[in-house]
C-alpha cells in the first residue's frame, strides 16, 4: 500500500481529503505544519506529500526543496487556495511534481496521485539499479581476500582519486577491466563516460577510426562523420585493452593524446582536444616488446607512471571457492536452476588445475558444470574430463613423473624455491633467476607449477 502525507493547517480540509485519498487505496498521515511533516518523512516511508502553499511555520515551495534534497523519490503536489505564476514557477524548479489550485482542480487530484507514484516507482528503481551497478562496478565488486589481489586493490584505490594513467599487466583473464571499471568508478569522473576498447580486435584502419574517429569521405565506406571513442571519453576515462597489439603509428598518435589531449580525425586537418583519463592493460612484457621495436619506449613510460601487477587465479588459489560460489549463484538463476552448493571435491579439483586461462576459464568452467548437473550441488562429475582426472599431487596420470636426480627435477625445485622466496611475484622471480619472464612461465607450464 503506498503512503501519502497530506500537509495542510486546514484541519477539516485536511481531514475531507484524507478520506477521500484513502478510498482510493492509499496510506494516509496528516500534518498540520512543515515541522510536523518532516517529522512523519522521517518515521515513515512516504511516496507522495500533498501540501499547502501556506503553512503556519513556513512556504510549500521551499518545504518542497527540501524534501526533495533529503528524498529525492518523493513526489510533491502543492496545493494553493490562490495561484499565481511565480509561485509556480518556482515550484516546479524546486522539483515539485505539480502545482494546482484548490477546489478548482479537486477533480485532478487522483489521477494526479496515480501518475506520481508512477514516476515515484520510477525513481526508486532508478536509484536501485544505480546503486547495483555501482556495487558491481566498484572496488567491492571484486571477489576474493588473498594477499595479493588485496594488494592490488590498495594501489588501484590509491591512484583511483587522482587522473594519473594507470598500466594493468596480468595474465588474460585476470580482470583487468573489471579492475579499471572499478578505478574509474571511484574518481572523480565516476558520473562520465568509461569506454573501452580492445586493440587487438581491430585492424589498423578500423583501429585508428574506433579510437579517434573520422571525417564523412576520409576512405571508401565513410559516409558520414563519426566521433571517435576519445571523444566520447570526454571528461571520463577510455580503457585500452591489449595496448601492446596497437600499431606503432597509432602509439605515436596516443603519445600525443596523453602528452597535449589533443588529436586529429582521420581525413581532418583540425585538431581536437579532449580531457581523457587513459587506463591500459596487456599481458605482454612490454619491455621485451621495446627491445624487440614493436613498442614505443616513450609511449611505455608515459602509460606506465603508475603500474599494477594483477595475479594470476594460482597465485590467489585461496579465492577460488568464492568464485566459484559467484559464479554458481550467477549461472543458477540464469538457468532457472536450483543448484545451492558446490561439493568438496569439486572445490578441491577446481583448486588442482593451473587455470591457464585464469578467472575467465573458471566462470566457463561453472557455466558448463551448471548447465550439466541436475541435482542441487556440483560436484566432480559435473567438471570437464580434464579436471576430474587430476590427482593430489598437482598432476595426471598422463605426465612424466620426474627423477629425484635428474636435472629437470633439480630445476623444478629450485624455481619452487624462488617463487615461494617472493610469495609468488613472477617478475622478480625471474629477475633472481635470471631469465626473461616468457621462459619463466614456460617452465612453470612445463613443470605444472601452481
Amino acid at each position: 500500500m503506498k503512503k501519502i502525507l497530506i500537509i495542510d493547517d486546514e484541519e477539516k480540509l485536511r481531514s475531507l481529503m484524507a478520506r477521500i485519498v484513502g478510498l482510493e487505496n492509499f496510506e494516509v498521515f496528516q500534518a498540520g505544519d512543515c515541522k510536523t511533516g518532516l517529522k512523519k518523512l522521517e518515521q515513515n516511508s512516504i511516496d507522495i506529500v500533498l501540501c499547502d502553499v501556506k503553512l503556519p511555520d513556513g512556504n510549500g515551495v521551499e518545504l518542497t526543496r527540501q524534501i526533495k534534497e533529503k528524498y529525492p523519490h518523493i513526489e510533491v503536489i502543492l496545493l494553493t487556495a490562490y495561484g499565481n505564476i511565480p509561485d509556480g514557477v518556482q515550484a516546479i524548479k524546486n522539483g515539485a511534481f505539480d502545482y494546482i489550485v484548490k477546489g478548482d482542480d479537486n477533480n485532478k487530484i487522483i489521477p494526479l496521485l496515480h501518475r506520481a507514484i508512477e514516476k515515484s516507482n520510477l525513481t526508486r528503481r532508478v536509484a536501485q539499479l544505480e546503486a547495483q551497478l555501482e556495487t558491481r562496478f566498484s572496488f567491492e565488486g571484486i571477489i576474493g581476500t588473498s594477499k595479493m589481489l588485496q594488494q592490488a586493490i590498495e594501489l588501484a584505490k590509491k591512484v583511483a582519486v587522482t587522473d594519473t594513467t594507470v598500466l594493468l599487466t596480468g595474465e588474460t583473464g585476470t580482470g583487468k577491466e573489471v579492475f579499471a571499471q572499478a578505478i574509474h568508478q571511484s574518481s572523480n569522473r565516476k558520473n562520465k563516460n568509461f569506454v573501452a576498447i580492445n586493440c587487438s580486435a581491430f585492424s589498423h584502419d578500423l583501429l585508428e577510426s574506433e579510437m579517434f574517429g573520422h571525417i564523412s569521405g576520409a576512405f571508401t565506406g565513410a559516409t558520414k562523420d563519426k566521433k571517435g571513442l576519445f571523444e566520447e571519453a570526454n571528461n571520463g576515462t577510455i580503457f585500452l585493452d591489449e595496448i601492446g597489439e596497437m600499431p606503432l603509428d597509432l602509439q605515436a598518435k596516443l603519445l600525443r593524446v596523453i602528452e597535449n589531449g589533443e588529436f586529429i580525425k582521420v581525413g581532418e586537418s583540425k585538431v581536437i582536444k579532449v580531457d581523457v583519463r587513459i587506463i591500459a592493460a596487456t599481458n605482454r612484457d612490454l619491455l621485451k616488446e621495446i627491445e624487440t621495436g614493436h613498442f614505443r619506449q616513450d609511449l611505455y613510460y608515459r602509460l606506465s607512471v603508475f603500474q599494477i601487477q594483477l595475479p594470476s587465479l594460482k597465485e590467489r588459489t585461496s579465492d577460488i571457492a568464492l568464485l566459484a560460489s559467484h559464479f554458481l549463484a550467477i549461472f543458477s538463476l540464469k538457468m532457472n536452476k536450483k543448484i545451492k552448493t558446490l561439493s568438496d571435491d569439486f572445490i578441491s579439483l577446481l583448486k588442482l588445475h593451473n587455470w591457464p586461462g585464469n578467472i575467465r576459464e573458471l566462470k566457463n568452467v561453472l557455466e558448463r558444470s551448471v548447465i550439466l548437473e541436475t541435482g542441487d550441488t556440483l560436484t566432480r562429475s559435473s567438471l570437464p574430463i580434464e579436471i576430474q582426472q587430476l590427482q593430489e599431487d598437482g598432476q595426471t596420470g598422463a605426465l612424466p613423473i620426474l627423477s629425484a636426480f635428474s636435472l629437470a627435477s633439480a630445476e623444478k625445485i629450485h624455481i619452487q624455491k624462488v617463487l615461494n622466496y617472493t610469495n609468488g611475484n613472477k617478475t622478480e622471480t625471474a629477475r633472481l633467476l635470471n631469465i626473461a619472464l616468457t621462459t619463466l612461465y614456460r617452465k612453470l607450464d612445463e613443470y605444472k607449477i601452481s
